[in-house]
């Protein structure tokens, strides 16, 4: 047996080792300074952070899903967030630093400062060089500003901004304008109108003159049974507005059989390209949309209603505002409405995209969810959600009113219904034109748009938008509706078309749109985050690579999580197929 060795530690270093040990522990704790690790907080950004909580419109209770609207307060305040202003927000919401910051890099309206950063200048002018907006001399209004303008503005190129029938489209502070040149530029910033004045709208006692509102009390009373008013609305062959296309009745249906509380989302958050047919309508006759909204949500038996507004249309959310707090004071029928959120967009065009959107109102990075489970199911909040584009709704009374039967009667070359054109680019009058669903891009220009430009002869055009494909002239015979472009390659969208003539390449115009899908991309999924930046950097070689272009093309539509990387390749494939002679 072996004996037991025996050491002895001299008792003064026992001591100094457990006084070291102690001291430790302290600094671990915090205890030594009296401050738990990481970085502080500033006592005056935690000053300013209260303030700005407190006033904040949503009330007191400080909630996760609100810290989009909380970095929209933090910028508005002071021009850009600091560091020390994220920290405290962080800690007043019981956050992360990381999970704050986070949310306010991912999206493009949030200027996030570094350690000793300089807050940018106390003014920016935003330019849209997106196809439309280059068109028009977007690039050389760009090449001219920094100069004229001096080191106190700051000049930016910036994506579509949702008035591409003025082009180029320029946003002064939070004033947004169309026919954008230097002169109204700095009128602009003489007059230091940084917000838009809503123009002449029909208000809510306008619309009550004309029986406005009567149909929603008619269902809310009983008056219209609810399932026969689901049955007109499916009758009418109403679909989604935004893109998708989706039967409207069908959706009604689906979410109303799914179990309670439910939710209804408004997506207006209009980034595609060549698109602005909801904020026309939206400055124009907004009850109409609003009643549109309270008849679905009362049909669907929906709890709580969040309309998402792009953040380009300030002068919108300004309109919103207003007729809603009028709406809320004096409901229809005295019904009490169901709860509204009017929430706002920071600059992402991904969250048009449904469930980025939704990620975007829980306070999130917009990123597209995984599918299934469908937002019909969980959407919001994990709730079942009803999702509509604004455009869907703002038919709905009409169609109720007029019958399935007026909606239905109208189109042509076999297809049904009324679509809102957005047209923009080499005609003479560009704008929101309301036609028959099938009409042409020929008749359009020509019944519709005071046909081409002087100068200008019909050479191609953008069917739906940015994503919807690039067609020749020739091809100008096709319907435009939905289901009628797929076969070439394309689709129609949300009815954004740009017209290009023989002075205009559709080269080009892949590459403009590439890189604006480059700048949007959301960064979740590989296929669309490299495969957006590679094909830009193939598109700029005069003699393009066609194979490779096409091997990328097809793995990006293979396996990218949302529509975006999906839908990229389109403008590319057709100009493949279509205007080879530019590329070769």
């Amino acid at each position: 047996m072996n004996e037991r060795t025996t050491i002895t530690i001299p008792l003064a270093e026992v001591r100094s080792t457990i006084k070291a040990r102690t001291a430790l522990q302290g600094t671990l704790k915090g205890s030594a300074r009296g401050t738990p690790k990481g970085r502080q907080v500033d006592s005056q950004a935690r000053v300013d952070i209260a303030a700005l909580l407190g006033a904040s419109k949503f009330g007191v209770e400080i909630r996760r899903d609100l810290l989009i609207e909380y970095l929209h307060l933090i910028q508005d305040k002071f021009g850009a967030l600091s560091a020390a202003h994220i920290n405290a927000l962080a800690e007043a919401m019981k956050l992360a630093q990381a999970e704050v910051y986070e949310v306010a890099t991912f999206y493009h309206h949030f200027d996030v400062l570094k350690e000793g950063e300089e807050i940018p200048a106390a003014l920016t002018v935003r330019v849209c060089d997106t196809l439309s907006c280059a068109m028009a001399g977007a690039h050389e209004l760009l090449d001219t500003l920094p100069a004229m303008l001096g080191k106190d503005v700051r000049v930016l190129a910036v994506p579509c901004i949702g008035r591409c029938s003025d082009a180029p489209a320029v946003c002064v502070g939070q004033n947004a304008f169309g026919d954008g040149t230097v002169e109204s530029i700095i009128h602009a910033l003489k007059v230091k109108q940084t917000r838009g004045v809503p123009g002449i709208y029909t208000s809510l006692a306008a619309y009550r003159a004309e029986f406005g509102y009567k149909t929603y009390q008619d269902v809310v009373s009983g008056k219209r049974d609810a399932d026969a008013t689901i049955k007109e609305m499916e009758d009418s062959g109403l679909r989604g507005l935004g893109g998708a296309g989706f039967s409207t009745g069908r959706k009604w249906r689906i979410v109303r059989a799914e179990a309670a509380p439910r939710l209804l989302v408004v997506n207006i958050d209009e980034g595609e390209p060549g698109t602005f047919k909801d904020r026309y309508y939206l400055e124009r006759d907004p009850h109409r949309f609003l009643e549109g909204v309270l008849i679905a949500a009362y049909l669907v038996g929906i709890d709580a209603i969040y309309i998402y507004l792009r953040d380009e249309y300030h002068h919108c959310r300004a309109i919103l505002e207003t007729e809603l707090a009028v709406l809320k004071a004096d409901p229809p029928g005295g019904k009490m409405l169901p709860h509204i959120e009017l929430r706002r967009g920071a600059g992402a065009y991904i969250c048009g995209e449904e469930s980025a959107m939704i990620e975007s109102i829980e306070g999130k990075r917009g990123m597209p969810r995984l599918r299934p489970p469908y937002v019909a199911q969980v959407g919001l909040f994990n709730r079942p959600t009803l999702e509509h584009n604004f455009e869907t709704l703002f038919w709905v009374r009409d169609i109720l009113e007029k019958g399935a039967a007026w909606f239905s009667s109208h189109g042509m070359n076999g297809r049904k219904g009324l679509r809102s054109f957005s047209v923009s680019g080499r005609v003479n009058n560009p704008g929101v034109k309301l036609a028959p669903a099938g009409i042409t891009v020929n008749q359009l220009i020509k019944q519709f748009c005071g046909g081409m430009r002087e100068g200008h002869r019909f050479y191609a055009y953008l069917p739906g938008g940015a994503s919807g494909g690039i067609l020749p002239a020739s091809m100008g015979d096709i319907p435009l509706d939905f289901d009628t472009l797929q076969p070439h390659g394309c689709f129609i969208g949300s009815a954004g078309i740009v017209i290009l003539s023989e002075q205009d390449k559709a080269r080009d115009a892949a590459l403009n749109l590439m890189k604006f899908f480059e700048h949007e991309s959301c960064g979740q999924c590989t296929p669309c985050r490299v495969g957006t930046e590679k094909a830009a950097q193939l598109l700029t070689e005069k003699k393009w690579k066609t194979s490779l272009l096409e091997d990328l093309s097809q793995v990006m539509v293979d396996a990218s999580i949302c529509g975006l990387g999906q839908a990229a390749p389109n403008p590319i494939r057709c100009v493949i197929k279509h205007f080879a002679h530019e590329i070769s």
